[in-house]
């Protein structure tokens, strides 16, 4: 009767587990056989059935990050932005203000008295430079085209930060289920020995009772960190683009997917002059300085230099006589058409000299922040590593005693639950190591290697 109600437990718990298997993208390892308990092949087939043909997720921070920028804006407008830079760059190179003008007029009375009167003229037009324009008009496209590239450097900046965050919650869940597996194994190791001592009569039924509530409780531990990976894996998904596939969980190895470790300066100061988004900051307040002191000196149009031929008679019969024209075309000046421009400007230029004060602080102590971080993630490594062996042992010690029936069963279930939680803790700390050696690169400006 006992073995009929086990049988029963577990047979009301795979419809859930199969549920969660089907909906989330089939993001079960490839495991030993017997490593999910009774979840035959079959089972596994039918979850990875679900995504025919489904690519690989990279498994790489790099690997995710460079699928993710290829993704984003700024990195698909970054070649149209450059080309547009050089391209003001060399109009500011150019010897005239705008493109130089032909003029083409012809003068006749053939419609009046027709006394023979002919006249044809031809001119050129130049616009020139204001006094100053053409050198700061150079130095506004040189600010331009160092903050086109500094803005390209802040966006990756900010796509790392998005891809770390979500990359290891995503290994979290994979060694939460890779732990959740091993606590199910030996669940159904330790039900298995109570069955063998309930039937050769040294243990009672409640204790079986137990064990079977045991891998219930492991089942269930299972299939809520499976639907957790496959919340984790579809935000992954999001910024990489790629669709995971059933087989993109290779064995875990945290050491292999650690970037490394960073140098931190002893000041910010020497840090100030390199991070991407304090130089995205500090070439749009020179942009914006640049810009108004292009203003300050187009305080009118832009004058022309003419130059013109004229050939022509006066009357039929008399000669054709040439001559020539030179002239200049000043406009007035209206200082009111520039007024928007150099508010506009200094707008700009306050608004991003406030940012990079704010941005500066920010870092500061987001940098302070990451090396407490990542000190004390490698304490909690040391400390857990060494609990969960020592409660591995225990485990192995009191699993020798409960077969020889020397340790009672809740002594038995207690040590299990000990090493569970120890394993829990060991893997957690060695990812959360990881993510602070992720976090400290991330506040010194460095993209994922």
């Amino acid at each position: 009767m006992e073995n009929r109600m086990s049988r029963r437990i577990r047979k009301n718990c795979w419809p859930c587990i199969l549920l969660v298997l089907a909906t989330s993208s089939a993001w079960s390892q490839q495991a030993s056989p017997g490593s999910l308990g009774e979840i035959s092949k079959s089972d596994l087939s039918l979850a990875a059935a679900s995504f025919p043909g489904s690519i690989s997720l990279p498994t790489t921070l790099k690997q995710v990050f460079d699928a993710a920028w290829l993704r984003q804006p700024e990195a698909q407008s970054k070649e149209a932005r450059q080309q547009a830079a050089s391209a003001r760059r060399l109009v500011a190179d150019s010897w005239t203000a705008e493109p130089a003008a032909l003029e083409l007029s012809t003068k006749s009375d053939r419609l009046n008295n027709n006394q023979g009167s002919r006249e044809l003229e031809a001119g050129l037009a130049i616009p020139l430079w204001l006094p100053g324009e053409r050198a700061r008009s150079v130095n506004l496209a040189d600010a331009e085209m160092r903050v086109a590239a500094s803005r390209v450097m802040a966006a990756q900046l900010r796509t790392a930060a998005s891809v770390r965050e979500s990359y290891w919650l995503w290994q979290r869940a994979r060694i939460e289920q890779d732990l959740s597996r091993e606590r199910l194994i030996n669940a159904q190791q330790f039900a298995a020995d109570v069955a063998r001592r309930v039937k050769a009569g040294d243990l009672a039924r409640a204790d079986q009772h137990q064990a079977d509530g045991a891998v219930a409780t492991a089942e269930a531990g299972l299939a809520e960190a499976i639907s957790a990976l496959a919340g984790a894996s579809h935000e992954l998904r999001a910024l990489s683009g790629i669709p995971p596939g059933p087989n993109a969980l290779p064995a875990l190895d945290a050491q292999a997917v650690t970037e490394p470790v960073p140098e931190v300066p002893a000041d910010f100061a020497i840090l100030n002059a390199g991070h991407p988004a304090v130089v995205e900051l500090l070439d749009r307040a020179n942009v914006a300085r640049r810009t108004i002191e292009l203003t300050g000196v187009q305080t009118r149009a832009n004058p022309e230099l003419m130059l013109a031929t004229t050939r022509g008679r006066g009357f039929s019969g008399e000669p054709y006589q040439q001559t020539i024209t030179l002239g200049i075309r000043i406009p007035f000046g209206a200082d009111s058409r520039n007024r928007a421009k150099q508010a506009a400007a200094q707008a700009d230029g306050i608004e991003a000299e406030a940012q990079l004060d704010l941005e500066r602080g920010r870092l500061v102590s987001e940098l302070d922040a990451a090396r407490v971080r990542l000190e004390s993630a490698q304490t909690q490594v040391n400390a857990a590593s060494k609990r969960s062996q020592l409660a591995r042992e225990s485990r192995s010690f009191f699993q020798k005693s409960f077969r020889m029936g020397e340790t009672d069963l809740p002594t038995r279930l207690r040590v299990d639950l000990e090493a569970s939680d120890a394993e829990r803790q060991a893997g957690r700390s060695r990812i959360d190591l990881a993510a602070a050696v992720s976090a400290l690169r991330q506040a010194l400006g460095l993209l994922p290697e």
